[in-house]
């Protein structure tokens, strides 16, 4: 208790206050930028936090983490062009929102959302935090690969009507991932001869191209009918009670399911965001509105990717394990910083983990004011014309993939992928689970190798826990789902006289 009270003295310290409006907002501004996702923030930011006090550093990193969850919705509903990995669900049903005249509606509840995602998770970091840990220890590779199978199958099972330009989709995705070399047998794979593609391809790139520059090449297609319609209305800057009410119940089921995927190292946002899309989707009493801008598909998203960013703090900070990409780039520099992230940080500084834990309730209340109140000066993106805003886009894309690796041969690949992206709208394939794929791909190829490394090529293995047949019974009713659904719809419509 004497550590709780004194961590929450040394959160309410005005400069503390200071530095989580300041990381929140720099952490929403940058959110919403294509490709310069909270990691590279928190990379960019590290020299500034060199001065400071390590715990006033840890505050800031952490209010840019968790920040950049809520900015990146923004040009997701926007623009249909997701932040970071973690936004891309946002665009399922966000974008459609906006383009219905819903713009203010849908980053009210999209900022409401992530605040009571992130205010969940920071109860379930208090009550849960080390129980979760170790828990979280008895996930082998067999277990991550069973994970990231599953979370494939939940985002395929969402094709519903077409399935099979749904794993036509995930399966380009997975192809994708294994461009580069083979960090086991040392091969180089689809890189035809390009030393640049020798480390693979940055999932960033990808999304990116195909997100980004597919929707304004798509645009372009109709751009001179798009300027003789009437101008896109904002419409009020607040929800419905009607959006609320189909909301409330979707955003408390996928905080805490976004918090326990955040747990676990490398599953992140991304995994946390899809999964409750693809579950209250399944559940809903009303799934044909999900795509065409159902409220419920874009709240529980929201509120599962910010509790997954509190969620991966629990790895961190009781093992020294990152829990995502950017809770690595964290590690690095709390290390230079005299922090040492593992199980003796909560007994030989208590007070460091207590101060953290005061400040993401701060900065969440902090958060989801400064979102409300930008949405009256975000949604104005909508009035601006086609003719300059598809070309600003295409701008920020190039300067969000040049960040990435500052090398001009990440323009040809965007270009690629955005052509790519262009065909793909045409064909009308579903564009998540190739994004999906290609980022989990890699990942999931290594824990599949590393199973049967371990268990001497023995596909008993995947069924060699509790937690593994869960999964594996988890991913068959995700796959079933979708045609249990359309027998029923069958049924109705046919019924047996």
């Amino acid at each position: 208790m004497d550590a709780f009270i004194e961590g929450l003295t040394t959160s309410l310290q005005p400069m503390n206050i200071l530095w989580i409006v300041i990381g929140g907002f720099l952490g929403t501004v940058v959110g919403m930028l294509p490709g310069l996702g909270p990691a590279t923030a928190v990379a960019v930011l590290i020299p500034v936090t060199f001065g400071m006090d390590p715990v006033s550093a840890l505050i800031l990193m952490a209010a840019i983490y968790y920040g950049a969850m809520y900015g990146g919705s923004r040009s997701s509903i926007l623009l249909n062009t997701p932040g970071d990995g973690s936004a891309i669900a946002a665009t399922f049903d966000g974008y459609p929102m906006a383009r219905q005249g819903k713009a203010g509606e849908a980053m009210a509840l999209s900022a409401v959302a992530s605040f009571i995602g992130g205010i969940m998770a920071v109860f379930g970091f208090i009550l849960l935090a080390q129980p979760l840990a170790n828990f979280a220890l008895r996930f082998g590779p067999a277990e991550y690969f069973l994970l990231m199978l599953l979370t494939l199958s939940a985002i395929v099972s969402l094709s519903m009507g077409k399935m099979v330009k749904g794993f036509i989709s995930m399966s380009l995705g997975l192809l994708i991932g294994t461009i580069g070399i083979d960090t086991q047998s040392g091969v180089y794979r689809f890189t035809f001869g390009i030393t640049e593609l020798s480390e693979g391809l940055d999932f960033l790139i990808v999304i990116i191209g195909i997100y980004a520059l597919g929707e304004v090449l798509f645009n372009f297609l109709t751009i001179d009918e798009d300027s003789k319609k009437e101008r896109k209305k904002v419409g009020r800057i607040w929800f419905t009670k009607d959006q609320w009410k189909r909301s409330l119940m979707p955003m408390l089921r996928s905080g805490p399911l976004g918090f326990i995927i955040g747990v676990l190292p490398g599953a992140g946002g991304t995994i946390a965001s899809m999964l409750s899309y693809s579950s209250e989707k399944q559940i809903s009493k009303k799934p044909e509105e999900f795509g065409k801008g159902a409220p419920e598909g874009l709240a529980a998203p929201e509120s599962a990717n910010n509790a997954a960013s509190v969620g991966a703090m629990i790895p961190l900070l009781t093992m020294g394990i990152p829990g995502s990409g950017t809770t690595a780039v964290m590690l690095g520099a709390l290390i230079m910083l005299g922090i040492r992230p593992g199980p003796l940080l909560f007994e030989n500084q208590p007070e460091t983990v207590w101060t953290l834990v005061n400040s993401m309730f701060i900065g969440n209340v902090a958060l989801v004011i400064i979102n409300i109140v930008l949405v009256g000066l975000l949604v104005k993106i909508l009035d601006t014309p086609a003719k300059i805003l598809y070309p600003l886009i295409v701008l920020l894309a190039f300067i969000g993939t040049y960040t990435l690796s500052y090398t001009a041969f990440d323009f040809f690949l965007l270009i690629l992928f955005g052509y790519f992206g262009l065909v793909m709208k045409i064909l009308d394939f579903p564009l998540a689970p190739l994004i999906l794929a290609a980022i989990v791909g890699g990942d999931m190829e290594q824990n599949f190798r590393m199973a049967l490394t371990s268990s001497n090529g023995s596909l008993g293995i995947f069924f060699d826990s509790g937690v593994s047949i869960a999964l594996f019974v988890l991913i068959i009713l995700s796959l079933c789902y979708p045609l249990i659904v359309k027998a029923f719809q069958r049924r109705k419509t046919n019924p047996i006289s």
